[in-house]
């Protein structure tokens, strides 16, 4: 599995709705989180290592309602 963090931009006044919405969908979420600044959440998804990540980001997460803009990082190393 490999980690990867999306962050998404919603609609006005709709990032709980789209929080509650991906919660409920989207399997692939470890853990979700509010945050300040440009974008409204962050989504920590672990994917399978073979799974195409902007088919993912594209079709799963882009698509949820109100929804209007992400920014995907992709993990390479995990320094513990």
């Amino acid at each position: 599995m490999r980690p990867i963090f999306v962050m998404v931009k919603c609609d006005p006044g709709k990032a709980y709705e789209v929080a509650e919405k991906a919660l409920d969908t989207v399997q692939q979420i470890a853990e979700l989180y509010s945050i300040s600044g440009q974008y409204d959440l962050l989504v920590k998804c672990y994917l399978p290592t073979d799974m195409d990540v902007g088919r993912f980001v594209t079709s799963e997460l882009q698509t949820l309602p109100f929804v209007k803009d992400t920014l995907t990082i992709i993990t390479f190393n995990a320094f513990t």
